[in-house]
C-alpha cells in the first residue's frame, strides 16, 4: 500500500469514526486504523466546521436572534451522531456521581443519562447557542470551523498525556487505542492550528477552551486514572465551547471599545 493511499484510508477512517458522513468502504481494517487516524481527527473538524459554517452563514441571511445558531448546533449534532455529546453526558455522570474510581468508570458505561449528564449537555448546548448568537455571520462561520478542529485537536492532545482507563469490551473505540506517535500528535496540532488565521480573537478562544479542557483532563486523571473514550468527547465538547466563549467575550470588547 502506498503512503498516500494509506493516509487517504487513515483519513476515511476517522471520517467513519466520528461522523455520520457517508464514505466509501474500506475493504481492508487494521486494528491500529482508529489510533493510527487520531492525526485526521482535526481534519475531521474543519470538515464538520465547514458545513455548521456554511448553515451559520445561510440561516443569519434569513432569520435574526438565536435560530441560526439553533439550527447550526443541530446540524452539527447530526452531522457527529452526538458522537461528542455523548460522551460529554456520559463523563459528567460518571465524575459527578460515582464515589470511587471503580464506580465512576461504571457509571460512564451505563449508556442511560443521568442527572450530571443532562446539566453538562444542556448547559453546555444552551451556552454554546448564546456565544454564537453574539457573532456576526462572518466572525461565526469562522469560529465554528476553528472550534470544531481545534477541539478534535484538544482529544489527541489528551490522547497522548493520558493513560487509557477505559473498558474494551463498552468501548466504541476496538481494539484499546494505541499510544500515540510524536509525529501523528504534531500533525493533529498543525491541521487543528491551520484555520485559525481566519478568526479575530482565536487567541482568547484557545486560552478559555485550553483552560477548560485542560481542568477537565486533569479531573479525568486524578478521579478516575486516565481518559476514556467518552473523556475524549467531553475533552472536545468543553474546548469547542470555552473557543467560541473567548471569541465571542473578545466580539464584544471590541465592539465596545470600537
Amino acid at each position: 500500500m502506498s503512503f498516500l493511499v494509506r493516509q487517504v484510508r487513515l483519513f476515511l477512517c476517522a471520517v467513519q469514526f466520528l461522523t455520520r458522513l457517508p464514505t466509501p468502504a474500506l475493504k481492508a481494517f487494521e486494528p491500529d486504523w482508529i489510533s493510527r487516524s487520531a492525526r485526521y481527527f482535526p481534519l475531521v473538524g474543519l470538515l464538520v466546521g465547514a458545513i455548521c459554517a456554511a448553515v451559520f452563514w445561510t440561516a443569519s441571511q434569513v432569520w435574526s436572534g438565536a435560530l441560526p445558531a439553533l439550527l447550526t448546533i443541530a446540524v452539527g449534532v447530526l452531522v457527529t451522531g452526538a458522537f461528542h455529546e455523548d460522551g460529554l453526558a456520559d463523563t459528567a455522570d460518571g465524575l459527578g456521581g460515582g464515589l470511587t474510581q471503580e464506580k465512576r468508570l461504571q457509571i460512564m458505561k451505563d449508556s442511560r443519562i443521568g442527572t450530571y449528564g443532562a446539566l453538562a449537555l444542556g448547559l453546555t448546548l444552551a451556552v454554546k447557542v448564546a456565544a454564537l448568537s453574539a457573532l456576526t455571520p462572518a466572525a461565526g462561520a469562522g469560529a465554528l470551523i476553528a472550534a470544531h478542529a481545534t477541539g478534535r485537536g484538544a482529544s489527541v492532545l489528551a490522547m497522548s498525556a493520558l493513560p487509557y482507563v477505559g473498558a474494551l469490551e463498552a468501548s466504541k473505540w476496538k481494539p484499546a487505542p494505541e499510544r500515540l506517535r510524536l509525529g501523528e500528535v504534531l500533525c493533529a496540532l498543525v491541521l487543528a492550528a491551520a484555520p485559525l488565521w481566519v478568526v479575530a480573537g482565536w487567541g482568547a478562544g484557545l486560552a478559555v477552551g485550553g483552560a477548560l479542557a485542560l481542568a477537565l483532563a486533569l479531573t479525568a486523571r486524578r478521579l478516575v486514572g486516565g481518559y476514556t473514550g467518552d473523556v475524549l468527547g467531553a475533552i472536545e465538547q468543553v474546548f469547542e465551547l470555552g473557543f467560541l466563549l473567548g471569541v465571542s467575550a473578545l466580539a464584544r470588547l471590541a465592539s465596545a471599545h470600537g
